[in-house]
């Protein structure tokens, strides 16, 4: 009878071991999980963004997300961008995307469509705002991609126009490219036949436009 009582202490010593041991994981695990789990870059933009004319995969936002992968940083990239989306496409569905995605990090790179339309360069301001605005109160920080247009829309357009960027990453206390082409714009060696969309080469020259900014950004 002496035997058996330290073998019975011992087994329900392990089994309430075994026990703590189990209820100590359970609830580490919600913070475990929420450690491991990606978090989410979403760029909405338009054929700049689209790769447009070249393979997904050489398009800058595809070489992004390879770049995150390689240096270990956990975040997804998403690309949302539709070829031929202006601000106002792109206010359409921007609400739907923030619930689907609900995004960490929105690069909004628009309105080049909107200023080679011609378009009211207020109602360009308006509708980059509203996304601001809403990715905001959705607590997802803000990167906001500029864009020029060539002077022959119009000294004054043109200057309206890129002055948008500035001014709205400003008042919103957004994270601002204030040119996603620059030293690509007006180099034919990193133009398509077009005129008007950057070739596969050009890809990584727009991928370090964006990346020393957004990394700023990133956790």
């Amino acid at each position: 009878m002496g035997s058996r009582m330290p073998s019975r202490f011992n087994l329900l010593f392990n089994v309430f071991a075994a026990i703590s041991l189990i209820v100590s994981i359970l609830v580490a695990l919600p913070a475990m999980a929420k450690q491991i789990s990606p978090q989410t870059i979403v760029v909405f933009g338009d054929s700049l963004s689209a790769a447009y004319g070249i393979p997904q995969h050489e398009g800058w936002v595809a070489l992004l997300q390879q770049r995150l992968h390689q240096q270990k940083l956990n975040y997804d990239v998403v690309n949302a961008s539709i070829s031929g989306e202006t601000t106002s496409g792109g206010l359409s569905r921007f609400a739907n995307m923030l619930k689907l995605q609900k995004p960490n990090i929105v690069l909004i790179e628009l309105g080049g469509n909107d200023g080679l339309r011609g378009l009211s360069a207020v109602e360009t301001h308006n509708n980059l705002e509203a996304m601001i605005q809403q990715a905001q109160k959705n607590k997802a920080k803000v990167l906001l991609i500029g864009m020029k247009i060539p002077p022959n829309y119009g000294l004054k357009y043109s200057q309206q126009f890129s002055d948008n960027y500035q001014a709205l990453a400003k008042k919103h206390s957004a994270v601002l490219v204030p040119f996603l082409l620059e030293g690509v714009a007006g180099n034919p060696d990193l133009i398509q036949a077009d005129g008007l969309h950057p070739t596969a080469v050009a890809q990584t020259k727009i991928l370090e436009n964006v990346w020393p900014v957004l990394t700023k950004m990133l956790n």
